[in-house]
């Protein structure tokens, strides 16, 4: 004997699995995108450069302005704390610590900042530069 197909339900589409892997996405998408700002919140004029490579967003990154400000991470620092902060993020990087300076930043300062991360146990630093030329 054949059975007949008989519609006794309608078929139906639940759509809220769908809707949470859509928010799910939107707050990736919105974390990741917050992550990027953060490198560039300063505006820091960088040296220009034929070649760039993207950043890496668990690296620590050290800023100089222009005026001399210091800033780890977006946060404003000093010289004498930068060794001690640096310390724990230098474990989580594998000693690689990214350095962003003005363009027309004093020297010196670029050299004292550098001092400091050797010290703190950085082994490679990443230059931040815009891609480019003039």
């Amino acid at each position: 004997m054949r059975r007949r197909f008989q519609e006794e339900q309608p078929l139906t589409f639940d759509f809220a699995p769908m809707v949470d892997i859509v928010l799910l996405l939107l707050i990736f998408f919105f974390l990741t995108s917050n992550l990027n700002a953060r490198q560039n919140a300063l505006p820091l004029d960088l040296p220009r450069a034929s070649q760039t490579v993207q950043q890496t967003p668990d690296l620590p990154v050290v800023s100089l302005e222009k005026s001399g400000k210091l800033y780890l991470n977006g946060k404003e620092t000093t010289l004498t704390k930068l060794g001690a902060q640096l310390k724990p993020l230098l474990r989580v990087s594998g000693g690689v610590v990214g350095l962003r300076a003005d363009e027309k930043g004093n020297y010196g300062g670029v050299v004292q900042v550098m001092d400091v991360i050797k010290k703190a146990g950085g082994e490679r630093l990443a230059l931040g530069t815009r891609s480019g030329s003039k």
